[in-house]
């Protein structure tokens, strides 16, 4: 973030300097009162739980004498303050102020499934040309994302934005602050149908991307048949496509999927060919790096640069990241769940190297009246593709369960919770097994990956 005085902050907020100097100068934005640091500018929010007015006592006390606040009555002597009347309303305000100030391109991602990946792979993409940054970790709701902006430098040429959502109006809401130039979206899958009602509300909330698109932006997506295809899409805006049905403006061919190791594929625009090696695992990879390569190539990076670009690729912690441990393969997919990406996390499993091939994956949220069926039908897929052993935890993964020995699969095992797993752990998993983890967030999949890299 460059430099910004007060009275600018009064402005990009749109508040209003209550206390101390116009001209004081802030580097950098807090919302946790355990990292102020002289120098920062504090933002005093309140959420459903907490508010964090109460902190600005000890957010002065260690040198942070800069802030946002809404209620000036807990507001300490000493402390250069600008009044607004929402603190939340107010990072966005300045987040998008902030953005209007750079002169950089700026790309959003969303999607069901994918986003982060596509998110780095495009990061990767447009490194190879210009100064890029893109969202940390999983900074991408109406928090993170302006968090996001104001932590671009000055010189940032090109800002890649992931963009998450589970209700109406969230992409809408961060569109209307980013206003990109370019828009991604990977698919239209099941996560979050439980809110959403359908895949048919999963597509309209995605679409809330282009509500502020005009003749000058760019639409790119990986085409499908059912959703996202050029009859059901097309807008005021350009329309690129990519896919592997040979009718996409970037075709999709040749996917090698070496398991662990990555994939390598083939993509032809206009009449040019170029292979690609990706050093990620998940056939999936090569739709979500397509994506990347069509982002570039709207900012002029060549296919050859892109190449380049992918080669380097290393994903995100915790999305499917192979680790090694006691002559076992570790997948680590633990970061969040869904049908779709269980699916393909199991594809990579079953074609990375290895003596037996173990799933232990747990329920997946947010399916709402699908719930049963869908995890039923992860548990036949497993069996289908020949899992060694499936390894089921949590409430919802006892249909799992079910499904795979429905399915004729006879090495599968249930556990009510992690600690139950925990307990038999030892007598399990084995030397030479690659063993897959994955399951939704609140299921803390990790940290069996972490018991498992300690015994």
């Amino acid at each position: 973030m460059k430099k910004l005085t007060m009275k600018e902050i009064e402005t990009g907020t749109g508040g209003r300097l209550l206390t101390g100097d116009e001209t004081l100068t802030v580097g950098k934005i807090c919302t946790d009162s355990r990292k102020a640091e002289k120098g920062d500018l504090f933002f005093a929010l309140i959420g459903d739980n907490h508010d964090a007015h109460k902190y600005l006592p000890q957010v002065l006390e260690a040198g942070c004498s800069c802030a946002v606040i809404s209620d000036e009555s807990q507001c300490p002597e000493g402390m250069t303050a600008v009044l607004v009347e929402d603190t939340t309303k107010a990072l966005q305000a300045l987040a998008s102020w902030y953005l209007a100030q750079l002169d950089m391109k700026k790309i959003a991602v969303t999607g069901s499934t994918g986003k982060t990946s596509t998110r780095d792979l495009t990061w990767y993409v447009c490194s190879e040309k210009f100064k890029a940054q893109k969202n940390v970790g999983n900074l991408n709701n109406h928090l993170g994302v302006p968090l996001t902006i104001l932590s671009f430098d000055e010189d940032t040429e090109v800002g890649i934005l992931e963009m998450g959502m589970d209700k109406f109006g969230e992409i809408d809401l961060l569109a209307d602050i980013v206003r990109p130039d370019i828009g991604l979206i990977t698919n239209i899958g099941m996560s979050h149908i439980e809110n959403l009602g359908s895949r048919d509300g999963i597509f309209q909330a995605k679409m809330e991307l282009t509500k502020h698109f005009g003749a000058d932006n760019v639409l790119i997506v990986a085409r499908d048949d059912e959703y996202l295809n050029e009859e059901r899409i097309n807008g005021e805006y350009r329309l690129v496509t990519a896919g592997g049905d040979g009718h996409s403006d970037y075709i999709i061919s040749h996917i090698d999927d070496f398991g662990a190791e990555g994939i390598q594929f083939n993509l032809e625009h206009n009449g040019e060919i170029q292979t690609f090696r990706l050093p990620v695992p998940g056939r999936h990879n090569a739709f979500n790096g397509a994506l990347a390569v069509a982002a570039g190539a709207e900012l002029g990076i060549t296919m050859e640069e892109a190449a380049r670009g992918l080669a380097k690729t290393q994903l995100t912690d915790k999305r499917l990241t192979v680790r090694g441990k006691n002559g076992m393969k570790i997948i680590d997919d633990t970061y969040n769940a869904s049908p779709d990406s269980m699916k393909a996390a199991i594809d990579v499993l079953m074609k990375t190297r290895g003596i037996r091939s173990v799933a232990i994956l747990g329920d997946m949220f947010e399916l709402g009246e699908d719930s049963k069926i869908q995890h039923e039908l992860i548990g036949r897929y497993a069996a289908q593709q020949n899992v060694g052993l499936l390894v089921a935890i949590g409430e919802n993964s006892a249909e799992m369960a079910r499904g795979a020995r429905e399915e004729g699969m006879e090495n599968v095992l249930y556990f009510a919770d992690k600690d139950a797993f925990f307990e038999e752990m030892g007598s399990i998993i084995e030397t030479g097994d690659v063993i897959l983890l994955k399951g939704s967030r609140g299921m803390e999949m990790d940290k069996i990956v972490k018991k498992i890299m300690e015994q």
